[in-house]
């Protein structure tokens, strides 16, 4: 009896633990069933769905682009580029190894794509290679069968006809970055969109961009297109002029020719920019494709930065260009006689310092017109000591320096005008008479852009009025071809008699003209020239002549023309050019 109860005793114990795994097995199972459907129900949802019913993407054209004559600078071409649908892909390495040779792409080239793109949606295209040939797309099309999740994508591709020609004004397209698709502007876009990134592309983005359309589509477990659900249309970007003229652009372009620097020429009364050049330049047809990592950081490390729109971008002191500003100030200030005189021997002791003249001989007697002709330092020595800096400075800002154009122009710089307060709160040290004398010939801490010199010498030339430069001449809707034309702005002026006025266009004009004029080069028996010739120093006299490129002086130039009733304001930046004129 004793065994038997033994025995009953041992199998309900093995009973219980038996009941106790199976409940733990269930408990396992339940949570499991749980978490699936409750925890990642939304995901799995999703996967189920994705399975079935794709969107595709429909990218709009963008604007068209023309110059002020209706020449085409940016159009759209059909472009074919092959995708990968990553989802749809059971086995990467072995696709690779089929669509390479095809392609014409090193598989690891495609690795590296894929893996560069670990935010990208799976269930959408990646690009892959844009602007296949029809041949790649005969192959890719006639083995679809055996690829699948090899997808072939139209779209408009971006082309820039002349090239280099005004590449840093138009700009490039790109693919939308991740912190781009955070911002509230794109914060719709699709990945993988192509959208402005620099010139007029980038700012009047919103403009020419347009809206992508949506298709949602049925598709099997290949992936491959069922029926259409439903379909939103894409709607084009508008088109838009600029006041550039590209037969204008052309001879500035070729005016430059292989030289580093820039070229501003603008509408003196409406502000238009009519050409702009910076060089090195770019080709933007490059830089609109979808870049490798190390195609882009070849560009960007390149020594001479041709991303850099020096016209806009490229900060250098003014050199003896700013003596306008000066002759302005020291008229308006009551601080010079037009026909006062000094002597200039070369140069002029202030305190343990001299100050030497570009002319180490000296320019003689010199009243303000020789002054501003042969562009005498000691002149404007004399009349810098009389007006001191914060004078200087005022005078500097009325005429739109230190401060951005406005130029509807992305990431414009705004230069530097020093005053006292200026040096105390970003040098902690206190303003030097000395460093005053270095200002007054454009020298010293004062810097600028191209761009703020045209714009200082157009207040001369149209009589006092700041003007602000603009690109937009007018927008194009695409959808009923009204035309958006927009007015000059005026955001400044300044004070100036007629007489002064004249005295100041007058010797401009002598820059040009008169014997010993530093702009003589210039001259033109066609139509009339006032301008002023500058120098910007790069390193102090005694490293001068080392040999070195590096070390010249950039060369700058001013005018307007014709005198009386100018048309046209231009300004013109050689780096390392050695001198104006």
């Amino acid at each position: 009896m004793t065994d038997l109860q033994d025995k009953n005793k041992g199998l309900q114990q093995r009973i219980k633990y038996l009941r106790g795994f199976v409940i733990f097995v269930f408990a396992i199972i339940l949570f499991r069933g749980w978490h699936m459907q409750i925890i990642k129900g939304s995901h799995y949802k999703r996967l189920a769905e994705n399975n079935r019913v794709r969107t595709v993407i429909l990218p709009p054209l963008r604007g068209i682009i023309y110059d002020r004559n209706g020449e085409v600078l940016v159009k759209n071409v059909p472009s074919f580029n092959l995708g990968l649908v990553l989802a749809d892909i059971n086995d990467i390495d072995k696709t690779i190894k089929r669509i390479a040779p095809v392609i014409n792409l090193a598989p690891d080239n495609i690795k590296e794509k894929i893996n560069s793109s670990k935010y990208y949606d799976p269930f959408s295209p990646l690009t892959i290679k844009e602007d296949i040939s029809m041949r790649e797309v005969a192959i890719i099309e006639s083995h679809k069968w055996n690829l699948q999740g090899v997808v072939i994508v139209v779209e408009g591709r971006r082309e820039y006809p002349n090239k280099e020609i005004a590449a840093h004004l138009i700009g490039y397209v790109g693919e939308i970055t991740q912190e781009q698709l955070k911002e509230e502007e794109y914060i719709s876009e699709p990945m993988g969109r192509m959208i402005g990134q620099n010139g007029i592309e980038k700012f009047y983005d919103s403009i020419v961009r347009g809206r992508v359309g949506r298709k949602n589509i049925e598709v099997d477990a290949a992936g491959r297109e069922r029926r259409v659900l439903n379909v939103t249309e894409p709607v084009s970007g508008d088109n838009v002029v600029l006041s550039i003229d590209l037969y204008l652009q052309k001879i500035a372009e070729e005016a430059l020719a292989d030289k580093k620097g820039a070229i501003v020429a603008m509408d003196t009364n409406t502000g238009e920019i009519l050409a702009l050049v910076s060089h090195p330049a770019f080709d933007p047809n490059i830089m609109s494709k979808r870049l490798s990592s190390k195609m882009w950081q070849k560009i960007v490390s390149d020594p001479y930065h041709p991303l850099n729109n020096r016209a806009i971008q490229g900060i250098y002191p003014p050199g003896s260009v700013f003596k306008i500003v000066m002759a302005y100030g020291g008229l308006e200030g009551g601080h010079i006689d037009p026909n006062n005189k000094i002597s200039c021997k070369g140069g002029m002791q202030f305190g343990k310092r001299f100050f030497r003249d570009w002319r180490a001989g000296g320019h003689g007697v010199v009243a303000l017109h020789k002054a501003i002709t042969e562009s005498c330092d000691v002149y404007f020595y004399q009349l810098g000591n009389r007006m001191e800096i914060d004078n200087i400075a005022r005078y500097a800002n009325l005429f739109g320096l230190g401060e951005t154009t406005g130029i509807d122009l992305p990431s414009e710089k705004k230069g530097l005008v020093p005053s006292t307060e200026w040096k105390l709160a970003n040098r902690k040290e206190r303003w030097y008479a000395g460093e005053t004398l270095s200002v007054s010939i454009g020298q010293g801490y004062l810097s600028v852009t191209p761009l703020q010199q045209a714009v200082m010498v157009n207040a001369i030339a149209n009589s006092g009025f700041i003007v602000r430069p603009r690109v937009l001449k007018s927008v194009i809707s695409d959808k009923d071809k009204k035309t958006f034309e927009f007015p000059p702005v005026e955001t400044g002026s300044i004070a100036i008699s007629e007489s002064m006025l004249n005295t100041i266009k007058n010797a401009l004009k002598g820059v040009v003209y008169d014997n010993g004029g530093t702009g003589w080069a210039a001259r033109s028996t066609v139509v009339d020239i006032a301008g002023k010739t500058g120098t910007a120093q790069v390193v102090g006299r005694r490293f001068q002549g080392v040999g070195s490129w590096k070390y010249n002086d950039h060369a700058w130039f001013v005018a307007f023309a014709p005198v009386n009733k100018p048309k046209i304001t231009v300004a013109v930046l050689v780096e390392h050019g050695g001198h104006g004129g």
